[in-house]
């Protein structure tokens, strides 16, 4: 399966995997990068650059196939401007094969990332955000609905929408994130103009992602229903799944407290527990609606494969039907 994504990074097929923090770690991203896609390296993970470096090296001992790092650029209760300064500067030196940017335009950064032969993206959920990126010179956006984990825009736009008018928009390659979780994902988001998909969700539950069985069971327990938009109150709407936790921080939203309590509530440490610990109420993860199409534990290199067999029989099944 070629596609201008696929030649772009050099990878087997067009599936990327997004950040996720304390998950994106050297083991899962060589998984993926090793199975045919591109892997990925939270760099939030990290407290430093050169915490990052030494991902970065670790996971070169685990794969020799190209991947990537993700820089959220949203504010942080942990991480400086000096140090996003060093997530560049090590990404570039390491010469990873691409960055993924959310939040704020990397604007600064671009010429030293060009300037070192490293791709980047951006994620955005809007045509507006899309194409500024393009003006500023990046090597293609992620087109994000409203169905992804994490911090959707919004604008509240569904990526049954948002691919194509992306895709129509700019010249740059586009890739779709938000609901996609098997194969049927993948056909979907070439047929509306995409180069390849970007998941997250779907990586939890493989046998490399360290978590918790106990989030294993839950996530395959869980459908479509079962993640809620929280922290609108602060301007940086969220999807979690639903638990006790996301029901508090809705309770104190619709009061309309101080904030100061949700902040306590949604600290990535307090996360980065639960991931370990299996405590499926005591944390916002930030799982999308693809949780419904989760019904089991695969290896990486099982799920992509899979993955891409059933698009391409898709993708061919509904040519016959029109020859």
């Amino acid at each position: 399966m070629r596609t201008r994504i696929t030649e772009l990074l050099g990878i087997e097929y067009p599936i990327i995997c997004g950040g996720m923090l304390w998950l994106c770690k050297p083991e899962l991203c060589a998984a993926v990068s090793n199975a045919g896609g591109l892997g990925n390296i939270t760099a939030g993970n990290y407290e430093s650059g050169e915490g990052l470096r030494q991902a970065i090296v670790r996971t070169r001992e685990l794969t020799d196939k190209p991947f990537g790092v993700n820089i959220t650029l949203l504010p942080s209760f942990r991480i400086s401007p000096a140090t996003y300064d060093d997530y560049f500067r090590v990404c570039c030196e390491e010469k990873v094969a691409a960055i993924e940017v959310s939040g704020a335009p990397a604007t600064s950064y671009l010429d030293m990332v060009h300037a070192a032969g490293v791709k980047i993206f951006h994620k955005v959920g809007a045509v507006r955000h899309a194409l500024n990126i393009e003006k500023l010179g990046y090597d293609g956006v992620f087109a994000a609905g409203l169905e992804e984990g994490g911090h959707p825009l919004d604008d509240d736009v569904t990526t049954m929408v948002l691919t194509p008018r992306i895709a129509e928009s700019v010249k740059i390659p586009v890739v779709t994130a938000g609901g996609i979780a098997d194969g049927r994902g993948v056909a979907a988001a070439l047929a509306l103009g995409a180069e390849g998909v970007m998941m997250a969700t779907r990586f939890i539950n493989t046998r490399e992602c360290r978590v918790h069985e106990n989030i294993w069971r839950e996530i395959i327990k869980r459908q479509e229903q079962d993640t809620a938009l929280i922290c609108k109150s602060l301007n940086l709407q969220g999807r979690a799944l639903k638990n006790a936790l996301t029901e508090e921080i809705l309770s104190i939203e619709a009061e309309g407290t101080a904030p100061e309590r949700i902040f306590a509530l949604i600290t990535g440490q307090r996360v980065k527990a639960a991931w370990q610990n299996g405590d499926v109420e005591g944390a916002a993860f930030m799982i999308g609606q693809s949780v419904g199409l989760i019904h089991d534990i695969q290896s990486c290199q099982e799920l992509l494969d899979g993955m891409v067999k059933d698009a391409e029989a898709i993708l061919r099944r509904n040519l016959d039907r029109f020859q």
